[in-house]
């Protein structure tokens, strides 16, 4: 999802589409990076669909959708039932919304804004964060207006290793770079831009000291 699309026009792309706009499996990055995490508490920003909600909930996660459009939530909790699972889905701007309690995960997938607001965003959410808590986030990258494929063209909403590591810079950066995504039919693949990062577990008390 990105910044340049109002709630409406999101609602009315939904709206106008028989089936699911997105893919219902999850994002491959996000799949393979996350797949191996201890299933805990999770928020999917800019859920959309739900698709990686959906994911992350059939593998033991309890989840929180949040998405300004309330026709691409309401396709994901269509989808509910038929998988046994349980997701909370809160229509609400991603920019200024704040859960009631703090996290194990925290993802980002495809929300685009200029790149003050993702990074006001991607701090925002590390304040989020459990101690040990991950942040991931996948986006269109910069360079792929010119060397992918697909995505917005608006390069003032893509994300670049920079902006993603200037907005996670409270965190331990795990990985963060570009990352290639296979696009069938495309002769190039899409580029885009992947952060991992984690909140720092607490120390461990040192021991006190006792004085004969």
């Amino acid at each position: 999802m990105t910044g340049t699309m109002s709630s409406d026009e999101w609602n009315a792309r939904y709206a106008a589409s028989a089936g699911a706009v997105w893919s219902i499996e999850p994002n491959a990055w996000v799949a393979e990076t996350l797949g191996g995490l201890s299933p805990g508490t999770a928020i999917d920003l800019g859920a959309g669909e739900g698709r990686n909600s959906l994911w992350l909930a059939t593998r033991g996660w309890t989840v929180t959708a949040v998405d300004f459009s309330a026709v691409g939530l309401a396709r994901g909790a269509q989808r509910e039932a038929q998988l046994g699972v349980t997701v909370e889905w809160v229509c609400a701007d991603a920019t200024s919304w704040t859960p009631s309690a703090p996290v194990d995960l925290v993802l980002l997938s495809y929300l685009h804004f200029d790149a003050d607001t993702i990074r006001d965003l991607l701090r925002r959410a590390a304040g989020w964060l459990t101690p040990g808590g991950s942040l991931a986030v996948i986006g269109h990258d910069v360079q792929n207006v010119a060397d992918g494929v697909g995505g917005p063209q608006d390069p003032s909403v893509l994300y670049s290793v920079e902006i993603l590591r200037s907005g996670a810079n409270e965190l331990e950066i795990d990985v963060v770079g570009q990352h290639l995504r296979q696009v069938a039919g495309a002769g190039r693949p899409a580029i885009d831009t992947v952060l991992l990062a984690h909140r720092p577990a607490r120390p461990a008390p040192s021991p006190v000291s006792q004085s004969k």
